[in-house]
C-alpha cells in the first residue's frame, strides 16, 4: 500500500522516536511515510535498520541534522528532494527534542542560561516554520473558512518543566515554557488556516517495549504515545485539542 502522506519527526531516538515512527508509517494505523532526524547518524541508522525489520513495508528515511537554522532548513529541502518521498504531501510534523539543564542560579553563566533557547527554543522555531511552509505549498493558501480541508499536524513534545520548574531549573523552565507558548500562538494563528497545533506534556519515563512495566502503567509505551499523536491528527476542525498530560497510571500528579 502507498504511503498516504509524509510525516517529520524530530528528537528520533530509540525509544519515543520509535515507537511515534512505527505507528505513524504502519500501513493499518498512520501509512506515512516518515522522515527520521536527530543528529547522530550512527544512532539514527540503527533505528531504522529496527523498524525496517520490524515494518518490512514501511517508508523511513534519515536525515542527521541539529536544531541550527541552516541544517535544519537544509534538511527540510533534502526531505523535499528524497526520491522515497516523491508525490506525498506533508501531513505530520512532531518536534521532539531532549532538553535538560540543571545549575544552581548563582553558578549560571549568561551563554550557558541562553544556550538552550537558541537551540531549543529556536530550533522549535525554525522546525515549524519550514513545516508550515511546507505544509503550505502543498495543501495550498486556502482557510478553513473557505472551503478547504484540514492541512497537517504539528505537534510539540513537552514536559511538565513548561507548566512549573524546579530549584536550579530555571534556563530548563525557561526554554520549556517558551516552546509551550510558542505551540499556543501558533495554534490560534494557523488553526484557521487549517493546520492543528498541539502540545503534549509527557509526564514519565517513555519505553518502547511491551512489558509489565508499561501493561502495568509504571512506565509509557512509546507506540501508545504514537497512537495519541496519530488520534490528535485524525482529529476533524470540529473539534481539535491543543494540549495533553500525558502520564502511565502509576505516575503521581
Amino acid at each position: 500500500m502507498a504511503p498516504a502522506g509524509l510525516a517529520i519527526v524530530i528528537g528520533a531516538g530509540p525509544a519515543t522516536g520509535a515507537g511515534i515512527a512505527r505507528i505513524l508509517a504502519h500501513p493499518s494505523h498512520g501509512n506515512l511515510a516518515v522522515a527520521l532526524l536527530a543528529r547522530r547518524p550512527e544512532a539514527l541508522d540503527d533505528l531504522v535498520k529496527n523498524l525496517r525489520t520490524q515494518s518490512r513495508d514501511a517508508v523511513f528515511e534519515t536525515f542527521a541534522t541539529d536544531t541550527s537554522p541552516d541544517k535544519l532548513r537544509k534538511t527540510f529541502a533534502d526531505i523535499k528532494a528524497h526520491q522515497s518521498f516523491k508525490d506525498l504531501k506533508l501531513r505530520m510534523a512532531i518536534f521532539s527534542i531532549k532538553n535538560s539543564s540543571k545549575k544552581p542560579f548563582m553558578q549560571e553563566t549568561f551563554e550557558d542560561f541562553m544556550d538552550p533557547l537558541e537551540s531549543y527554543v529556536g530550533g522549535a522555531m525554525v522546525f515549524a516554520q519550514e513545516s508550515l511552509k511546507r505544509m503550505f505549498e502543498d495543501h495550498g493558501e486556502k482557510t478553513l473558512a473557505e472551503g478547504a480541508e484540514k492541512k497537517g499536524t504539528i505537534i510539540f513534545t513537552g514536559t511538565l518543566g513548561a507548566l512549573r520548574c524546579n530549584a536550579e531549573f530555571a534556563s530548563y523552565g525557561a526554554s520549556r515554557a517558551s516552546v509551550r507558548q510558542l505551540a499556543q500562538a501558533l495554534a490560534k494563528e494557523m488553526s484557521g488556516k487549517g493546520v492543528h497545533v498541539a502540545h503534549a506534556i509527557a509526564n514519565g519515563r517513555i519505553t518502547d517495549e511491551d512489558s509489565e512495566n508499561t501493561r502495568s502503567g509504571k512506565h509509557i509505551a512509546a507506540e501508545a504515545v504514537g497512537k495519541t499523536y496519530l488520534w490528535l491528527h485524525q482529529q476533524d476542525p470540529t473539534l481539535w485539542t491543543h494540549e495533553l498530560d500525558l502520564r502511565p497510571a502509576q505516575e503521581k500528579f
